[in-house]
């Protein structure tokens, strides 16, 4: 009776809290499947996921030794073997490019080369990348915007990190590590100007270490030395390309997280010792730098400010500048790089450019081409001279009107007596 009455409870607690784990457990399922069976299939995988979400999977088949890839279409797994040339695929690492196109990078222990496999779209095209010893574990695979390989591995012949990157036509090989510092796992990414990051383990101190490259160099840290720290580590960059590190303490048996704070490196430029004006496009520029947990690598300076064609140059405390031409207010730039590859803020002095006036110089007078040498031209007959006609006698000036009437009336008067007295004789 009384192992009835528990069995009784038991099933009425089951049946009060099925529903309750049913909804707590509600949309948080795992679905698992098997996508290939074919022998002993499976190590060492390396996984993405194209733009649609669909798994792409490159992984070791260790029953035939080969390197395998199996691709999810949406409704099914497609399998292929990629290289079966040897013993090859031991460790891999996958990467999608834009297309969805599945590229591997692995390691080939036949020869001890690392190699590398790409889908173009009908086919596997394969690649061995170096072949300088025993070399190509633990690769770690990324592209970048144009869908270039590049690819992190380690050197165990000579127990150093190396680094290839393809550049469209070649592949470029760098040894990033070479202080002995060996590993069996690194993890590489790349920031948006594609240069790549590694995070690696140092065996021959058990420290976690970091190499980035600036465009010009490697800058190697020590992340963590904490005891034997560092195993399997798996690297990614923020948005502004700082690194974060999650990995293993073998010493405390921990996992742990790791990520660059940056301290930016700090200066000042002074045109002209702080002079407001000058007469040249000449200047002298002091410049200041320094940096908090790094050294000071490099500088460069702008007349405008757009950081665009700009070089790096070595650093200097005082430098002579030329400065644009044409008279006004003129502004040089200047920012500093460190070891660790972080860029100060942009750094700014002004000064006004008035040019003297040029005096004009005096022309100098034309000198006049002599004339070319002719013949005399014969001299002209003279012209006969005119003689002056003589000038008319002028004529009197004829008297007033008036005079000429009382001259008349005068005339007349005469007359008229002397006819009186010519009448008067005869009648005596």
């Amino acid at each position: 009776m009384k192992e009835k009455t528990v069995l009784f409870m038991a099933l009425l607690i089951l049946i009060v809290t099925a529903p309750l784990l049913s909804i707590a457990g509600a949309g948080t399922i795992w679905a698992n499947e098997i996508v290939d069976s074919g022998g002993d299939v499976g190590w060492h995988s390396s996984l993405a996921l194209d733009s649609a979400g669909n798994p792409h999977i490159s992984y070791l088949d260790f029953t035939n030794f080969d390197l395998k890839y199996a691709g999810w279409s949406g409704s099914s797994w497609s399998i292929q073997t990629v290289d079966s040339a040897g013993n090859v695929g031991y460790t891999s690492s996958l990467a999608l490019d834009s297309a969805g196109n599945p590229h591997i990078s692995y390691y080939a222990t036949t020869n001890f080369d690392l190699k590398y496999a790409k889908w173009n779209g009908s086919s596997w095209s394969i690649q061995t990348v170096d072949s300088g010893g025993d070399v190509g574990s633990s690769p770690s695979l990324a592209l970048d915007s144009a869908g270039n390989p590049h690819i992190s591995y380690f050197d165990f012949t000579n127990a150093d990190l190396k680094y290839a990157g393809w550049s469209g036509s070649s592949w470029s090989i760098q040894t990033v590590d070479s202080a002995g510092n060996f590993s069996y796992t690194s993890s590489l990414a790349l920031d948006s100007a594609g240069n790549p990051h590694i995070s690696y383990y140092a065996t021959t101190i058990a420290d976690l270490k970091y190499a980035g490259w600036s465009g010009s160099s490697w800058s190697i840290q020590t992340v963590d030395s904490g005891g034997d720290v560092g195993w399997s580590p798996s690297l990614a960059l923020d948005s502004a390309g700082n690194p974060h590190i999650s990995y293993y303490d073998n010493t405390n048996f921990d996992l742990k997280y790791a990520h660059r704070v940056v301290v930016s490196p700090t200066g000042s430029i002074v045109i002209n010792a702080g002079a407001a004006s000058t007469s040249s496009t000449g200047v002298t520029l002091t410049l200041s730098y320094s940096a908090n947990a790094a050294t000071v690598a490099e500088i460069r300076l702008s007349n405008d400010g757009v950081w665009d064609t700009e070089a790096w140059e070595t650093p200097v405390t005082s430098k002579a500048w030329t400065l644009t031409s044409g008279d006004g207010s003129k502004t040089v730039s200047y920012q500093i790089r460190d070891s660790e590859g972080d860029v100060s803020t942009t750094y700014s002095d002004t000064i006004l450019l008035q040019l003297p006036t040029p005096t004009p110089s005096p022309s100098p007078a034309p000198t006049p081409s002599p004339s070319p040498t002719t013949a005399p031209s014969p001299s002209p007959s003279p012209v006969p001279t005119a003689s002056p006609s003589p000038s008319p006698t002028p004529l009197p000036e004829e008297p007033p009107t008036m005079m000429l009437i009382a001259l008349g009336i005068g005339i007349g008067a005469v007359a008229a007596i002397a006819a009186v007295a010519m009448f008067l004789r005869k009648g005596k």
